[in-house]
């Protein structure tokens, strides 16, 4: 028998100790009066009347000190309960036999402040809410194997305060895109998960089966983005929509296959205006959810309040190249990444895919905050064509720390240019690229009904992993594992 087994066997005996006693192991209400939070922010209160209060949470310690027991009582505070022998009797030895590291229970009492002066409850009664059956890891010590504490991530919260601030922090972190953008009227909504068609983006998704319609469909790689503008052709002008994208990709630091996007759009206004909204917009978000606007990430020092920097696509890779991406080809941009020993996936490759490699080269010593703007109408499906220079679109990707940290862009509501790009992009669909954007005809009809100008923007919780300093899958609750 493991010592697992000898442990769960010997627990499962005291749930028959406290069966005998007439105590529930597992009751399916509590008694409690106050949190403990509440408890110990009136706490002087409580001293001082004497009041009895209930309180539960599960028990993080136990430590014996002659005739008494102090106990960790925990429920996202921590207080110390306080048991004697003379005061509880029987129960104490219930409490010393039954017991354990783990359990949850409700303990009865009143304010007291021991000769340390650490605030305590002084236990009068007990009760049993819920029998742990296997011993917790050591609360200072924790799990150090990476996959053990992503596949107990509740017991490596449970363990680890500032993973479990992280959850918060998360929370605040979507709400405050939330509350920026209610503020300012606009609408949230819900668009498809399943699609017959994917878009919005370029990426492999993952495909599925619907059982009942009898057809293939897709997982969205998008928030809703074609969605979203068929509501500003319904004449919503302003949505926005937080919720899961999937993207059946490779994973690194900054990418997952399921994560959380925002996406909003707004009618009659366009990236320049975007941009200074977004500016507004991460300043905020910061500063609700970490209180500043200076952080140190991969070594770059980012202050959000400093002045943003514009990025030229096409400037910085014919510096740097000596390419100009407005007139080249598929073939000379393999010759550089060849001349620059970069890796590549030669099947499939086309003209987007190389230049794109170039540049991701370029932006990891880029250190923003800024915009980069200028890039070729071929790169991106969805984009206005600048009306000054219309090889190029009118889109812009922040910058932070090497990293692209979010995406906006003036619309395009020209059916007939749209359905032309879709087409280009089902030719490289056809000839091997499998993140190539689908063709939606239906969008296109929708288009053609007139939908007004509009400033779309998006960004993911890469975002969030950046600002905490971590991989996306630390930054994430529960993240996709391998069964064992």
């Amino acid at each position: 028998m493991s010592l697992l087994d000898t442990v769960r066997a010997e627990r499962l005996a005291k749930i028959e100790k406290l069966k005998a006693a007439g105590m529930e192991a597992y009751p399916a209400a509590t008694n409690r009066t106050h949190t403990i939070e509440a408890f110990l922010k009136e706490y002087a209160a409580f001293e001082q009347s004497q009041e009895s209060v209930t309180l539960a949470g599960r028990i993080l310690s136990v430590r014996g000190h002659g005739g008494a027991l102090f106990v960790d009582l925990f429920d996202g505070e921590k207080v110390q309960g306080y048991l004697q022998t003379e005061k509880l009797g029987a129960a104490y030895d219930l409490f010393l036999d039954t017991v354990d590291q783990g359990d949850f229970i409700e303990c009865r009492g009143v304010a007291y402040t021991t000769k340390r002066g650490q605030r305590s409850l002084d236990v009068s009664s007990w009760r049993m809410l819920a029998k742990s059956l296997r011993p917790l890891p050591d609360e200072w010590f924790g799990i150090k194997d990476e996959d053990e504490r992503f596949r107990k991530r509740y017991l490596d919260i449970l363990l680890t305060e500032d993973l479990a601030e992280r959850v918060k922090r998360r929370s605040v972190f979507w709400n405050s895109f939330r509350r920026f953008l209610l503020d300012r009227g606009f609408v949230e909504v819900e668009t498809p998960v399943l699609e017959t068609t994917t878009g919005g983006a370029d990426a492999r998704p993952f495909a599925t089966r619907h059982r009942a319609l009898d057809m293939d469909v897709y997982l969205r790689i998008s928030a809703g983005e074609l969605w979203q503008k068929r509501l500003m052709v319904a004449g919503l002008p302003k949505t926005f929509e937080i919720g899961r994208i999937f993207r059946n990709e490779g994973m690194s630091a900054e990418h997952a296959q399921d994560y959380t996007q925002i996406e909003f759009y707004e009618a009659f206004e366009n990236y320049e205006t975007g941009m200074e909204m977004v500016k507004e917009l991460y300043r905020f978000v910061a500063d609700e959810t970490y209180g500043t606007r200076n952080f140190t990430i991969k070594g770059f020092e980012i202050d959000l309040d400093a002045e943003w920097q514009a990025y030229d696509f096409c400037e910085l890779i014919k510096k740097e190249y000596g390419l100009d991406p407005l007139a080249t080809s598929a073939e000379e941009a393999r010759a550089v990444l060849d001349a620059k020993h970069l890796a590549y996936d030669a099947n499939g490759f086309n003209l987007e895919r190389g230049v794109d490699l170039l540049w991701k080269q370029i932006r990891k010593t880029l250190g923003g905050p800024g915009f980069l703007v200028n890039v070729p109408v071929y790169m991106e499906t969805l984009a206005k064509r600048n009306s000054k220079d219309p090889r190029v679109v009118e889109r812009f990707q922040v910058i932070l720390a090497g990293s692209e940290m979010g995406k906006g862009f003036s619309e395009l509501n020209d059916p007939v240019d749209q359905a032309g790009r879709f087409t280009r992009q089902q030719n490289l669909r056809d000839a091997g690229d499998d993140e190539a954007q689908m063709n939606d005809a239906d969008y296109v009809e929708a288009m053609e009904y007139g939908m007004p100008p509009t400033f779309g923007f998006g960004v993911s919780e890469r975002l969030f992993s950046t600002l905490e300093g971590v991989s996306i899958r630390e930054a994430q609750i529960f993240p996709l594992l391998r069964p064992r």
